[in-house]
């Protein structure tokens, strides 16, 4: 798999407007983080000044928007500029906002996506941890008909289908297959609103910042001329006659699907929640701010479950290492060499191949009559491949070897047997000092982890 360093801003930028249900003049301010920071909000208009992360399992409210909250502290409309950091590929941002909710501005992405390319993008030193999907995954709720199915890909794509009893937008799609395509094809599309709705949304405390400047108005069920003058007056707009049906909004819409293409906008929004960008397909049927976090919750509760994810192991790929590369680096050798390939190496960690067949020598006393791989053995493939990971980076590796100084925390999950494919996992948990690694090994078969281990080794030089 390529590897693709993590972004962060280069500078700070500010965006000020109202928000959307509060009214309120609000201000908010995207700062650079360090590597794997992630997103947080920082509420600064408190005396606590409490900061809450951007992950799917603090999400509180999805009614008219994506709401935020850690104790009693909020922040909603957060999905505008959550969709703008993802598709522009941020993965570390400070956000501070003096308000419970970011500014509508024009109520589509686009003033996020221009501020973010007027200050520029640069690259950490850390690798992107991709969330990999590697099976169909599907939510779905039947009272209102939403259903998200989410299928492997190479990238992060989407397509989207909204149903609305609406004489104007009954049917719409819409679909990205790059995001490349998010800043022309996207960003520009504005949230939208039914005037049907308009009036219990008021009653509720909420839009109290809403206009035609910020939203899509559709006008598709004829109501009664004294009430369309009424919202009319409240949105600070010309009356118009009620037997005119469409678009309040001075100049209609933007794209044809506009509503869908915002809908869009919204699941990018939503599943950037995740907290790692996504290689995946999302077939949205309905889609909404209650079921786009469904499926975001789903994922979170994988990643927790799973701290790391299977390595993907493509057999039809030439490997990075071959056992003959393998060879000239370490010194084992027949019956004890336990890699037969190296398929993925990054700055922190490695990956490998063991292939376990039934002629392997210790299958004869372990045990003939049902042969399973030894744990100690399995502990000594991780071994190799941290000492591998090592040597790879020494200028001499042949004057160089690795020793144990100490396992811990080792576990065993299921038997390893004939037939079966053991893919390793090493990662550094600290920086080399001294010729002393300290690394944390995995090793898998297909998603299950089967055995682990930490262990600290010795890099000394022998010639």
């Amino acid at each position: 798999m390529s590897q693709i360093k993590q972004r962060t801003l280069k500078k700070n930028f500010i965006l000020s407007g109202v928000g959307l249900h509060t009214g309120k003049d609000i201000h908010v301010n995207f700062l650079p983080a360090p590597d794997n920071h992630g997103i947080k909000i920082k509420r600064i208009d408190l005396e606590e000044q409490t900061i809450i992360p951007a992950l799917a399992e603090f999400v509180t409210g999805t009614q008219r928007g994506t709401v935020i909250s850690r104790g009693n502290v909020q922040v909603s409309t957060i999905e505008h500029a959550m969709a703008a950091l993802y598709a522009m590929g941020i993965d570390n941002c400070l956000i501070e906002v003096n308000a419970p909710e970011f500014p509508i501005l024009d109520g589509s992405s686009c003033q996020y996506v221009n501020a973010i390319n007027e200050v520029g993008t640069e690259e950490q030193s850390s690798y992107k941890d991709f969330y990999i999907v590697r099976r169909k995954m599907e939510v779905s709720d039947p009272e209102t008909g939403a259903k998200l199915t989410l299928l492997p890909d190479e990238t992060f794509s989407i397509n989207s289908f909204i149903e609305f009893e609406s004489q104007l937008i009954h049917n719409q799609s819409a679909s990205i297959e790059n995001m490349a395509d998010f800043v022309k094809e996207i960003a520009p599309a504005r949230t939208f609103v039914f005037v049907r709705d308009i009036a219990n949304l008021l009653k509720a405390g909420l839009i109290q910042g809403g206009n035609l400047d910020n939203a899509v108005v559709i006008y598709e069920t004829e109501m009664p001329q004294k009430e369309l003058d009424e919202l009319a007056d409240i949105l600070g707009v010309p009356h118009q006659d009620a037997k005119e049906l469409g678009y309040l909004n001075k100049d209609s819409v933007l794209f044809p699907n506009e509503p869908a293409r915002h809908k869009l906008l919204d699941i990018i929004g939503d599943m950037a929640l995740v907290g790692k960008p996504i290689k995946g397909r999302i077939i949205a049927t309905r889609p909404g701010h209650k079921i786009n976090n469904a499926l975001a919750r789903k994922l979170r509760k994988d990643i927790r479950l799973n701290e790391v994810q299977p390595p993907v192991y493509d057999v039809s790929k030439e490997p990075l290492m071959d056992i003959n590369q393998i060879r000239s680096l370490i010194p084992h050798r027949y019956p004890f060499l336990l890699v037969d390939k190296i398929i993925e190496k990054t700055d922190k960690y490695i990956v490998g191949v063991k292939n376990i067949t039934v002629n392997e020598p210790y299958f004869v006393g372990h045990f003939p009559e049902e042969p399973v791989m030894p744990g100690v053995l399995q502990i000594e493939a991780m071994a190799q491949m941290g000492g591998i990971f090592v040597l790879s980076t020494l200028e001499d590796p042949k004057s160089y070897s690795t020793y144990f100084l100490r396992i811990d925390n080792v576990k065993f999950r299921r038997k390893v047997v004939p037939g079966d494919t053991l893919i390793l996992r090493v990662e550094l948990t600290t920086e080399i000092r001294r010729g002393i690694a300290t690394m944390r090994g995995l090793a898998f078969i297909g998603e299950k982890v089967v055995s682990e281990a930490e262990f600290t080794a010795l890099i000394e030089k022998t010639k």
